[in-house]
């Protein structure tokens, strides 16, 4: 196949496996169905790099509130260098203090982030406790105006918290994350090293199975292909990873699930298991849902101009295992819950560390609600290329999982 004709498929559901309902936001709209509504944040700021003074944080007093204050001053060599770690750099005065401690001593980044925590919860539990002034008029409007502006800021704050232990823990599997899209001379933008064995590695065998399922998904009979470029869309290259990091969200979240069970053995043994997810995929095809159509009626099938990657058509080389047997079991207010991102603070996330990687696109819609294309960009990029881009977006969403669970266990943010 010519590589100026290759399609490369986006999908768009956390589900997109087991052809169910698709990923939701967590104010419960759907998130994940890119099409004449994707957006990337609009509001999302990029800074320059900071380097704390040697002097480190140091506490101080305004008025009643008390807090961290970070005096921050630039430097180019700090900003050069932590280009190199993320592609999102952070704003907020202690984001620009984890971003130092990243570079310089990441070992002490859980400490910190605690001491923040603790931080935050102070001031929230301070602002709780005042009392809104008893007269209306202008000192109730400039009341909850502070108080608007004070939960903006702890969310910002906490946002990068949250981006910063997802930055540590790629540090801490020795894998350097992809920097920000650009293309070299010759118009490739993949020059970024191979991490497919240790990304592979940080996941189980059954969400490994799920991930190149994925994966064939994606990529058809290209899978192992790494060498062959294609000029895809920037922005369906951007929506195929947004998709995907919230693809490792849902499969994290399901497969701690599925491993809690085995290991307290609610689970069958593994011949049961077999048997389990055979009964499960019969009684689906009873029930109308047959496995081979539910992936090939895919949505994102009639947005890509081109045909099919491969000669297996959509969904070439999926195969049942047990994580997708398991999750087809559950009904369907289970899986729509499992399928919502939980909090205001991972899609935020998300979306601007998508919109650090590829950029703001300037996307037009045409008066009958589809998106004008005229515009887009085209980028050069290899199939495995592509597909380490893929493994990282699912396992960034996997870790989003992770620190998103460990913060809410000492900073209740995410609403139930």
């Amino acid at each position: 196949m010519d590589a100026t004709t290759t399609v490369v498929r986006s999908p768009c559901k956390a589900s997109i496996l087991l052809g169910r309902p698709t990923i939701l936001a967590a104010n419960g709209s759907c998130f994940a169905r890119f099409g004449s509504n994707f957006r990337f944040s609009a509001s999302a700021k990029l800074c320059t790099s900071v380097t704390i003074p040697k002097q480190g944080p140091r506490r101080v007093s305004a008025g009643n509130r008390r807090g961290f204050v970070v005096n921050a001053a630039s430097s180019p060599e700090s900003s050069e260098f932590s280009t190199k770690i993320a592609p999102l750099k952070l704003e907020s005065p202690v984001g620009q203090f984890l971003s130092q401690i990243l570079i310089n001593h990441p070992h002490l980044v859980p400490a910190a982030v605690e001491k923040q925590l603790e931080q935050l919860q102070t001031d929230r539990d301070a602002d709780d406790q005042k009392e809104a002034p008893s007269a209306s008029g202008t000192d109730l409007v400039l009341y909850r105006r502070i108080a608007e502006v004070k939960a903006i800021e702890r969310r910002k704050a906490l946002e990068e918290i949250l981006y910063a232990l997802v930055v540590q823990k790629f540090m801490d599997a020795n894998i350097s994350m992809i920097p920000s899209i650009a293309p070299d001379p010759s118009g490739r933008v993949d020059s970024w090293p191979s991490e497919n064995g240790r990304l592979e590695q940080l996941h189980s065998l059954e969400a490994y199975e799920m991930i190149q399922n994925h994966l064939s998904l994606i990529l058809g009979n290209r899978v192992g292909d790494s060498t062959s470029v294609a000029e895809i869309s920037k922005l369906r290259v951007g929506q195929l990873y947004a998709a995907s990091v919230m693809y490792g969200y849902f499969l994290k979240r399901v497969d701690q699930r599925f491993q809690l069970e085995k290991t307290v053995k609610v689970l069958a043994s593994a011949a049961e298991d077999n048997n389990f997810g055979q009964t499960v995929m019969d009684d689906t095809r009873h029930a109308g849902g047959e496995d081979t159509p539910q992936v090939m009626s895919h949505p994102e099938v009639s947005a890509w101009p081109g045909g099919d990657i491969s000669p297996g058509g959509f969904g070439y080389g999926i195969k049942p295992t047990r994580l997708r047997s398991y999750v087809m079991s559950f009904d369907s207010d289970t899986l729509q819950r499992y399928a919502t991102i939980r909090s205001k603070e991972v899609v935020s996330i998300i979306e601007k560390h998508t919109e650090a990687l590829f950029g703001r696109p300037e996307i037009v819609i045409t008066p009958e609600g589809a998106i004008d294309s005229s515009k887009d960009e085209n980028i050069k990029i290899s199939f495995g290329g592509l597909k380490r881009l893929v493994l990282e977006a699912v396992t960034f969403g996997s870790f989003l999982w992770d620190v998103e669970s460990y913060v809410d266990s000492r900073y209740r943010f995410v609403l139930n």
